[in-house]
């Protein structure tokens, strides 16, 4: 056997070999792994698992009974719809909040930064008060939106919306802003120097590369809006069949002792959030292999 043909004597490595390294800080693949397993599954899998589980109970009758009802098909429409509207919009302004961030010096830059991340730490029940107060038809924003356009925000679905996008939208920015920091504006500047305009600089230059972060900012936005019922609470009304949202309709089970029902509702929440955001990650695997594609 020659030289060239063995990988041994050339120093190169066969395709998914794996190496030994020495002994480091963190443990072992197979003490890692098992610490990882075992601490999901504690923390996801067996609650999750207990929920279909103990709505079985019901039969499937009654599962079906429970989970289709008109009341609650309503609020799964409201909670979908509503959270769905919600990362659109913010999926837009976000991605603008932070490309003004990452491309712009201006007074108060810092205090903006630091206003993205204000719906993390405050309270969402503190978020729900404040934002009821101020759209109420006597907020200061309420009564003249309520005088000069007849909209009426709190206890509307559209009050629901605007607490959907607040506790949102920090979820886009800070995705898509380190992604757009390392975005050399050397590109830009290429692009422009080849013909380029400033719509196809963005369509074919700036947007395949932080795609997949806006498609992460999204899903985590429109996950989190649909778990949300702090800040939605207040602002929503809670009228039924019109603003109800389905957390407080499990809440309401489980104050009424129906736990099974509870279970019920929270099965399905469970597999059409799941479904989403499947579809969201296979889309954005689908557009990373794209984008090396290109690359290649």
């Amino acid at each position: 056997m020659t030289t060239a043909s063995n990988p041994a004597a050339t120093g190169a490595q066969a395709p998914f070999a794996f190496r030994r390294n020495g002994p480091g800080v963190l443990p072992g693949f197979g003490i890692s792994m098992g610490y990882a397993v075992l601490y999901l599954s504690v923390l996801v899998l067996i609650p999750l698992a207990a929920l279909p589980i103990k709505s079985a109970g019901l039969g499937w009758q009654g599962f079906w009974d429970t989970v289709a009802s008109p009341r609650v098909v309503a609020s799964y429409r409201l909670t979908f719809g509503a959270s769905l509207a919600a990362a659109l919009v913010n999926l837009v302004f976000g991605t603008v909040v932070a490309w003004v961030l990452v491309r712009y010096r201006f007074p108060g830059k810092k205090i903006l930064d630091a206003l993205v991340d204000l719906p993390f730490a405050l309270p969402t029940a503190v978020a729900g008060i404040a934002l009821t107060a101020l759209y109420s038809e006597k907020g200061w924003l309420g009564a003249p939106l309520a005088e000069w356009f007849g909209w009426k925000v709190a206890f509307t679905p559209l009050g629901i919306v605007i607490a959907l996008i607040f506790i949102g939208v920090p979820f886009v920015v800070r995705t898509v802003q380190p992604v757009l920091e390392d975005v050399e504006r050397e590109i830009e500047e290429a692009a422009a120097s080849l013909g380029a305009n400033r719509w196809q600089t963005i369509r074919r230059v700036l947007l395949p590369i932080i795609l997949p972060a806006l498609m992460t900012g999204f899903a985590l936005a429109f996950a989190r809006a649909v778990g949300e019922y702090g800040s939605v609470v207040f602002i929503a009304g809670n009228m039924p069949m019109v603003s109800e949202i389905t957390p407080l309709l499990i809440i309401a089970k489980l104050e009424e002792f129906d736990y099974a029902g509870a279970a019920a509702i929270a099965t399905v929440m469970l597999l059409l959030s799941f479904a989403l955001l499947l579809v969201i990650n296979l889309l954005q695997g689908w557009q990373s292999r794209r984008n090396l594609g290109r690359l290649a």
